[in-house]
């Protein structure tokens, strides 16, 4: 399971029954949903294997590319999701840390590795890599753009520096961050595969089944109405990607033959916060107006940027000062595609709304109502 942009909120399980019950309504909001461009078969089907294939990004994945005409299997440990996706799609049992040999006298033409993070990253690469390599033409593997050591360039590149242990020391006996074990699983992915591999570092990753909540709050919260407590003054850009944009990228990087390291947010340069709530409204609808509150405010009342209260709010200033203005030009030019804000926020409060109500009753990320009011109270009050 890929941790979106990740390691700022832990991964809560979500239960499976949840996700095979809704698969029928999400297929609506599916990257390849019939009709759609991306829908359209490439000229030459491929051999896809995808690594993990059962969490967030997963299932769009898989049913995009049985979408596009790609023969799919998927490796895991077959924990959840079994058979979620029916006899179209073969499933391999294993275990990264301990049992590759299901790989074992296999060929595919690429291998989409979306499964390893955490700590772990490099190790599971490391050997994944070194069991694929004589099976694969194509290695690619999902990153992220927390790898960077900081950004604080304007625009934001792919050239921009990475972690490392010497550059961000990490203490005697702690785990590597999520950062640095993404950047080192970088790093032996192409130690493996010299010159086969297409690195793809996504932001916040958006849209319906996404179990972190971090977006959804915003057109949840949008479409209920009333005063709305907003982050800064507008003014600190944000850049997301719909995870339907991410998953249709990665498959033309794989049909194309592309290899390389892309960013994968948008929209190409990033937009206002100001912007994204508005859009964000067009797409739900509703009657809310915005109080926006200055960020120091908020911080110093313990609320923090890109965290729970504040998900996908980022200010511009220092070290994160290019956070949400990425340059895509390659990454445009390489065929990454960026759906509206207005669609992704209609989308994703359709697939909230299909949810049980006792999940919806316990959102994972934003404000409480009661903490709302208090904020706002606190800021009207000020001397």
């Amino acid at each position: 399971m890929l941790h979106r942009d990740l390691g700022l909120l832990p991964r809560s399980v979500t239960t499976m029954q949840n996700r095979r019950t809704f698969l029928a309504s999400t297929l609506a909001f599916s990257a390849c949903a019939a009709g759609s461009p991306a829908a359209l078969v490439p000229p030459t089907p491929k051999r896809l294997l995808i690594l993990g294939g059962t969490g967030f990004i997963g299932p769009h994945q898989v049913r995009c590319a049985l979408a596009r005409g790609h023969k799919v299997t998927v490796f895991n440990r077959g924990r959840s999701g079994k058979g979620m996706f029916g006899k179209d799609v073969e499933e391999l049992v294993g275990d990264r840390a301990t049992d590759l040999s299901a790989l074992q006298g296999r060929t595919w033409d690429a291998v989409i590795d979306e499964s390893a993070s955490q700590s772990s990253a490099p190790d599971w690469v490391k050997r994944s890599a070194a069991a694929l390599r004589e099976s694969v033409g194509q290695y690619l593997y999902v990153s992220t753009r927390s790898v960077y050591l900081d950004t604080s360039r304007v625009p934001m590149t792919a050239e921009a520096p990475v972690l490392t242990r010497e550059n961000s020391p990490i203490a005697e006996g702690q785990p590597l961050s999520y950062g640095h074990a993404k950047a080192y699983a970088e790093k032996e992915a192409h130690a493996a595969m010299p010159g086969r591999v297409c690195v793809v570092r996504p932001g916040l990753i958006i849209g319906p089944e996404d179990d972190t909540d971090r977006f959804t709050y915003w057109p949840v919260r949008i479409a209920r109405g009333g005063e709305v407590l907003a982050p800064g003054d507008g003014s600190d850009h944000v850049q997301n990607i719909d995870v339907r944009d991410l998953v249709e990228f990665q498959l033309r990087l794989v049909e194309n033959g592309t290899f390389g390291v892309f960013n994968a947010v948008g929209p190409q340069g990033g937009q206002p916060f100001r912007q994204f709530l508005a859009r964000i409204q067009q797409g739900v609808g509703g009657d809310a107006t915005f109080t926006w509150v200055d960020a120091d405010f908020l911080v110093e009342r313990g609320a923090r940027p890109y965290g729970r209260e504040l998900p996908a709010f980022q200010r511009m200033q220092g070290r994160t000062a290019g956070f949400g203005r990425f340059d895509l030009s390659p990454e445009i030019a390489a065929g990454l595609t960026f759906r509206p804000t207005e669609v992704t926020a209609r989308d994703t409060l359709a697939w909230w709304q299909s949810l049980p109500a006792e999940r919806r009753e316990k959102p994972k990320a934003g404000l409480t109502a009661a903490r709302e009011t208090e904020r706002l109270a606190a800021w009207r009050a000020r001397g």
